[in-house]
């Protein structure tokens, strides 16, 4: 009587491990990237949210601090509640910005992202990649934004 045996290979188990490793070699960076894209947007999205504010503080008094904004400093930028993140000039012009730091990605750590808004009150978001140059890739540049 024979008995037969069940079971994978050596061969074939070494087969499985290498393939899952060529598709983490791809997968990890690709997801990263978006890690880091969605931190550029989390950010872009809690600026945006101080426009409105920054708006009633101009047509009031023409000067914004943190405390008219009601700012709450995110964990992805290097803004302290003691310095003002908001600028206004005298025509009204001015803008919103913070840089990059804190627990954001390596790769944009530095980045500056500023909301303009020109004396017409129209906003326009910009970004300063000069900083993290080396590491940046065109798909972190969220639509709403230029370099």
């Amino acid at each position: 009587m024979s008995r037969k045996i069940k079971g994978f290979t050596l061969i074939e188990l070494m087969i499985v491990v290498a393939i899952i490793g060529i598709i983490a070699a791809f997968s990890v960076p690709i997801y990263q990237g978006y890690v880091v894209k969605s931190q550029i947007n989390r950010t872009v999205a809690e600026l945006s949210r101080y426009k409105t504010a920054f708006e009633e503080q101009v047509s009031r008094s023409g000067t914004v601090t943190n405390s008219d904004l009601r700012f709450n400093p995110s964990d992805l930028t290097t803004a302290t509640a003691g310095t003002d993140i908001g600028v206004v000039n005298v025509d009204g012009s001015g803008h919103i910005a913070v840089t990059m730091g804190g627990m954001s990605h390596p790769h944009v750590q530095g980045l500056a992202i500023r909301l303009e808004r020109t004396s017409a009150g129209e906003w326009s978001c910009k970004l300063d990649n000069s900083a993290v140059v080396a590491n940046w890739q065109a798909l972190y540049l969220p639509e709403s934004c230029s370099l």
